[in-house]
């Protein structure tokens, strides 16, 4: 028995690795069989096609062929076999998709042909025989014709069944705006992908000279005039936008075109696809309400940026939320000395960690979990880590849910940011920037309230930092250090920290954002709920409202507040329909738009400035500073103080009290009419009546043009 063990143990041995592994293997990819397939077929073709040169050479008959060709032929063979193969191999004509095979394939069999071609005439002439000149110059060519002939045999096969599948599984028409090569490109997944259930029926392009003709078998039937035509003529259900090179204004004009239809829109992202080669239907996205709002994309200087942060100790708080994650994206990528990111939400803060450290292995990335609350946690931060700048992203930002825990707003937003100040004016940090709201301008709910406070302690620090006077810095329970409770300590020295504030609206995609909100309700057939029809709100994308932060940093003189421009105000009832109809729906008919009524604290529109201040400009013409309203800093400090006793206490007379600090904030409690401040929502009004009448000019002007 164990001789027999032994026998078949050395009989396993003795086949080759690569054999073993081939018989013992079940199940081989499909890739693989059809590349050995096409293998033995090219050792066929390479060979019959320079045996039947010789065969026509002398009339079709075998006996009539010289013996010293026949002999050169056969003795050359193996050798021409075996380079050819090789060739084919290192030009991947047996790792191609050649159910996709274009000019690039065609390319590389017209390559490996002249280079086995060359091998061939020489090979054999100088080491066997010369042969007739038709043995060289028909023998490449037939090689060359049975070598793209199966390829592409497979191809057109291959695309047949998928046409016959997609005949009994497809239901929806297509359009195409945009005959260029993203409109080209798509038109061709459209045809050969088996997961797309559409088909193309028309396309549309602005161009008057491709009207009339066809891309890829598909009628350009004219310019966007024709979108809605076009629409009922073809029985459209969806809708590709492929013109990636568009400008914000022209893919404003077509869209609202589009959202007409009544059809589903998905578009390509940007101009980089095309670079990349992107260009599939995979990328396409569907059309999003931030395509409609037509500003042009915000542009900041991103060397000034980089020489700004390379080779500085950054920390983030807040550095897991919807704005503090993606300050840390863009300074991960401009070479920081260290970036700290400090949460109290282990699960954000962990998110943006394992990211971060995929992205940029080699970033110095430290990751903490702390409240800007605990002033022995805060200080040892930055005692530890040292900072050169500060990006303060914590705070709490829901305005119902602090309307009912205001007491939580002004410990976390307030004090937390007077701790994280002192903490930096401490602990020498050179820049300090806050990351603000325009709910801080004549706020009428408690977190707007509260972050207008946050703005007058940095406005506060800021002017300590500059004259010296560290000792009115009031105690702020364990905020000075004592033998029971060790604190941030006093501070000895006098460092010059500049402190600043960014103030800017809505960012879409954010946590609190109506976007995901709106798109989630879609899914579920509705209805979409929108607070008030007339409610308004400042829009802008994270990325961009970031990289505004970003540069306005680089601003920082001490004790702005910077204001980013964010365009023309945007109806969220506007937002919400024109989302419906992008989703190939109609609102009130197939889905409602119910209005709920304003909520807790909420308001009609918001402001970006207060009466009192104006405007100064900086050299990006989106980033201005706003004229700080004058206020007595001690009085502050000390009323600060008791505000802080007040909310660690959970008083009752929390609002009362920072009503009477920000003379601003007219709190409307749980029943907001809309009607507060009733000038500025006027104005407000007027200039969004007059940003649609402009707009709805403008698309006209362009429809006529066209």
């Amino acid at each position: 028995m164990k001789e027999k063990k032994e026998k078949k143990n050395q009989r396993k041995k003795s086949i080759p690795a690569f054999m073993r592994k081939f018989r013992d293997s079940k199940h081989m990819e499909h890739w693989k069989v059809i590349a050995f397939y096409l293998c033995l077929y090219d050792v066929i073709a390479v060979n019959f096609s320079y045996f039947f040169c010789l065969l026509l050479r002398f009339d079709l008959n075998y006996t009539d062929i010289p013996q010293n060709y026949l002999s050169a032929f056969l003795r050359f063979a193996p050798f021409y076999t075996v380079f050819s193969i090789i060739v084919f191999h290192k030009l991947h004509l047996y790792n191609s998709l050649w159910r996709f095979a274009s000019f690039s394939e065609l390319n590389h069999i017209f390559e490996a042909s002249v280079i086995t071609a060359v091998f061939q005439s020489i090979g054999i002439t100088l080491f066997f025989e010369r042969m007739p000149i038709s043995y060289y110059l028909v023998g490449a060519l037939l090689q060359f014709v049975l070598l793209v002939a199966v390829r592409f045999l497979y191809r057109y096969i291959t695309l047949e069944r998928v046409k016959k599948k997609q005949s009994t599984v497809r239901n929806r028409n297509a359009m195409v705006i945009g005959a260029g090569a993203a409109g080209q490109v798509i038109l061709k997944e459209l045809k050969s992908s088996e997961e797309v259930d559409a088909k193309a029926c028309c396309v549309i392009d602005d161009n008057s000279n491709k009207w009339g003709r066809f891309m890829g078998g598909v009628p350009i039937v004219g310019g966007r005039d024709q979108i809605l035509e076009s629409v009922k003529k073809y029985d459209i259900d969806l809708i590709f936008f492929a013109i990636p090179t568009a400008s914000s204004e022209e893919k404003k004009d077509i869209l609202n075109i589009c959202k007409e239809s009544g059809c589903e829109m998905q578009s390509l992202p940007g101009v980089y696809q095309l670079a990349n080669g992107e260009v599939l239907m995979s990328k396409m996205r569907p059309v999003a309400v931030e395509d409609l709002l037509g500003r042009k994309p915000i542009h900041v200087n991103m060397s000034e940026i980089y020489q700004y942060i390379e080779g500085k100790t950054i920390l983030v708080t807040g550095g897991g939320g919807s704005i503090g994650s993606e300050l840390c994206r863009q300074i991960a990528g401009h070479h920081p000395k260290q970036l700290v990111i400090f949460d109290v939400y282990e699960n954000n803060a962990y998110d943006i960690e394992q990211e971060l450290r995929e992205k940029y292995p080699d970033l110095n990335l430290s990751v903490l979990i702390g409240s800007v609350r605990d002033s022995r946690r805060i200080n040892g931060v930055f005692e530890n880590y040292k900072p050169d700048i500060v990006y303060h992203a914590a705070a709490h930002k829901h305005v119902p849910l602090m309307e009912v825990s205001p007491n939580e707003a002004v410990k976390n937003n307030v004090i937390g940011t007077y701790k994280t100040a002192y903490a930096a004016l401490k602990n020498g940090t050179k820049r300090f920037v806050l990351i603000s709201t325009d709910k801080a301008v004549n706020p009428t709910n408690i977190m707007g309230a509260s972050k207008r406070l946050c703005e007058m302690v940095i406005q506060s620090m800021d002017a300590i930092s500059k004259s010296g006077k560290t000792e009115i810095l009031p105690s702020i329970y364990g905020h000075k250090e004592t033998h029971e409770h060790p604190g941030l300590g006093n501070i000895t020295n006098i460092p010059k920290t500049r402190f600043v504030a960014v103030r800017f609206g809505n960012v879409l995609g954010s946590n609190g954002s109506v976007i995901p909100l709106f798109k989630r309700q879609i899914e579920k057939g509705g209805p979409v709920t929108v607070t008030h029809p007339d409610v308004i709100r400042y829009f802008m994308t994270i990325p961009e409202a970031v990289s505004l932060v970003l540069q306005a940093g680089t601003y920082a003189k001490g004790g702005e507040i910077f204001v980013l421009d964010m365009g023309a105000p945007v109806k969220i009832d506007t937002l919400a329909r024109n989302l419906i109809k992008l989703s190939g729906f109609k609102p009130d008919e197939d889905i409602k738009v119910t209005y709920t009524g304003l909520r807790p604290g909420e308001k009609l529109f918001e402001e970006k400035l207060m009466a009192e201040e104006g405007l100064h400009k900086t050299e990006n013409e989106l980033i201005h500073i706003g004229e700080p309203i004058p206020f007595d800093v001690e009085v502050f400090l000390e009323q600060l103080k008791e505000l802080a006793k007040a909310g660690y206490e959970n008083s009752d007379d929390i609002v009362q009290l920072v009503e009477g600090i920000v003379t601003t904030f007219h709190p409307v409690g749980n029943k907001p009419t809309g009607e507060e401040n009733r000038d500025s929502w006027e104005l407000e009004k007027e200039k969004l009546a007059m940003a649609e009448v402009a707009a709805t000019t403008m698309t006209a002007v362009n429809s006529k043009s066209k």
